[in-house]
């Protein structure tokens, strides 16, 4: 049995807070260093990281780029989290939440900052005109669904991800206590998806490139590793839809943007041009040096 814990009467910052990036967390602001963001050729650019959340972007942005939308050509920095590059003062510009990823829309007189995942998919499908459905009640079921997704993940990430792979003592009620709420969205998800094709009705939309980055790793085991801790494989109808989107060639190739770890062949660490997907930036570089 642990010690109880009794909290102070004022909290204070005065130790790590542990486990996997304990050395990035802090309780304020703002950035550390001076440092200005790269800027590319494009109209897009994107500062990032092939987490779930940075993978709905480059989705989003490889399907536009396959629908014919030329004008969604981007260049996708990559930000290094582990190491504070979220934290310089041209990401804090971009975000001030120093979080990836970041959005730069340069097309107009002015640039234009979007920040948070949900927000960078809602201004690109209203944007292009695309991924969004033109129905009022199916529109307002995406909406719905992209919604949920950002208010969902949190327990899912911080929860059950932190509490589960991530935290340095394994706490028995915390893993509980997340691991039931996962489970009870993965339910959520598995019945809306047996009465529809995708989370809005017939069409692939933003509600599902928000979605399947978290659920869909979440259901093939590759996030957290607790495919079968959580039973994922019960889950037949969210297996249906990870399966289906993960077909799609776009997807693809968006999950593969800003990736630094894995199967080398799946990393593409920066992407300026579509043949940087056969010859990868990160080795033009290294021929460079």
């Amino acid at each position: 049995m642990t010690d109880t814990y009794t909290p102070p009467k004022v909290w204070t910052w005065d130790k790590e807070s542990g486990g996997r990036f304990a050395n990035i967390n802090r309780p304020i602001a703002g950035p550390t260093h001076d440092k200005d963001l790269p800027v590319g050729r494009h109209p897009l650019q994107l500062y990032s990281l092939a987490t779930p959340n940075g993978i709905k972007v480059t989705i989003m942005l490889e399907e536009l780029l396959a629908l014919g939308h030329t004008a969604a050509e981007y260049d996708a920095w990559l930000i290094r989290i582990n190491e504070g590059q979220q934290f310089s003062s041209g990401f804090v510009d971009a975000n001030p939440n120093s979080k990836i990823p970041a959005l730069v829309d340069r097309s107009g007189e002015k640039p234009i900052r979007v920040f948070e995942s949900g927000a960078i998919l809602l201004y690109l499908a209203e944007k292009f005109g695309a991924f969004l459905p033109k129905d009022a009640a199916t529109r307002a079921e995406c909406y719905s669904w992209l919604f949920w997704q950002m208010g969902s993940a949190p327990y899912l990430g911080g929860g059950f991800g932190h509490f589960y792979a991530y935290a340095p003592t394994k706490i028995e009620y915390a893993i509980d206590r997340f691991a039931m709420e996962v489970k009870r969205q993965l339910d959520v998800l598995d019945r809306r998806l047996a009465e529809s094709a995708f989370l809005a009705g017939d069409d692939f939309t933003i509600a599902d490139m928000a979605v399947y980055p978290w659920y869909g790793g979440l259901a093939k085991g590759a996030l957290y590793g607790a495919g079968e801790f959580l039973e994922v494989e019960s889950y037949k109808n969210v297996q249906r839809w990870t399966d289906q989107i993960a077909e799609r060639p776009a997807v693809k190739r968006g999950r593969m943007v800003n990736a630094a770890w894995g199967d080398p062949a799946q990393q593409l660490h920066e992407r300026h041009d579509a043949g940087d997907f056969d010859t990868k930036t990160q080795d033009k570089l290294a021929a460079q040096g």
